[in-house]
């Protein structure tokens, strides 16, 4: 678990086994301890979220959102306790059996009860962590296209830094073809997604301090580009991450 003296936040996640892991990048709990928040900022990181929201007034919401190809301001929510279950891309086919691609920088309003859950899952958080895992399993009623688990083991191993003609050779499937996965599935090309997944993993080291570009960034102005296109702010900016508002950052580990 993580805490953050400056906005009061406590963090935890969990990361499932098994067939899930191919589906679920994880499962996480965020809280507000504090009566007054900033608003924040989340960056892309090429999943798509289930999130269950309450705060302290006794509203509560439930949405989904698609992958974001930007920067998105997020309101305040003081005293407020929030579950998410963050899913792979290949979960747009394989769980829900539907295309993001309208979702996109969007997210719509689920109904209370989908998929079962409810207000009362947000008191118990291992709770909620079974409850949804056993939830996708029933989810997943076909066996998974190997070359589309192989297509997402390349791109998360070696953190988006490939090319799209590198993964069509190591899958076996055209570089038209995955094109046509990725805009269908999430509507975006597999080339932004990449770019998406090398900042992502580019965080860790700007959390560090470390503002030299890695991970096949041509040079340093590319690398500062990148970084603002996804974040809003340049590298040193993001570093500070004064008073906590880039909510991924916070809850990295340091180190």
């Amino acid at each position: 678990m993580i805490h953050s003296a400056k906005n009061h936040l406590e963090y935890t996640a969990l990361k499932p086994d098994g067939v899930l892991k191919d589906l679920v990048e994880s499962i996480w709990m965020m809280k507000y301890h504090a009566d007054e928040a900033e608003g924040s900022v989340i960056v892309p990181d090429g999943k798509l979220d289930i999130a269950l929201l309450a705060v302290e007034n006794g509203n509560f919401e439930m949405f989904i959102s698609g992958v974001s190809t930007g920067p998105v301001i997020k309101p305040p929510f003081p005293k407020s306790t929030m579950f998410v279950i963050s899913f792979h891309p290949i979960a747009a086919e394989y769980i829900f059996n539907q295309s993001f691609a309208d979702l996109k920088n969007d997210r719509q309003k689920l109904p209370e009860g989908y998929w079962g859950f409810c207000t009362e899952d947000l008191s118990n958080f291992e709770h909620f962590y079974k409850k949804a895992c056993n939830r996708i399993e029933l989810q997943l009623t076909k066996e998974i296209d190997p070359r589309k688990l192989k297509l997402f083991e390349l791109i998360y191993s070696l953190k988006g830094a490939v090319t799209v003609k590198e993964l069509a050779q190591q899958t076996g499937w055209s570089s038209r073809q995955i094109n046509r996965y990725f805009n269908h599935w999430l509507g975006v090309s597999l080339k932004s997604y990449l770019n998406m997944i090398r900042f992502s993993n580019s965080m860790k080291q700007l959390k560090n301090g470390n503002f030299y570009p890695e991970l096949n960034y041509g040079d340093q102005s590319h690398f500062i580009r990148e970084v603002k296109k996804f974040s809003g702010v340049k590298p040193t900016f993001l570093n500070k991450n004064e008073n906590d508002r880039f909510i991924q950052l916070s809850m990295m580990p340091e180190g």
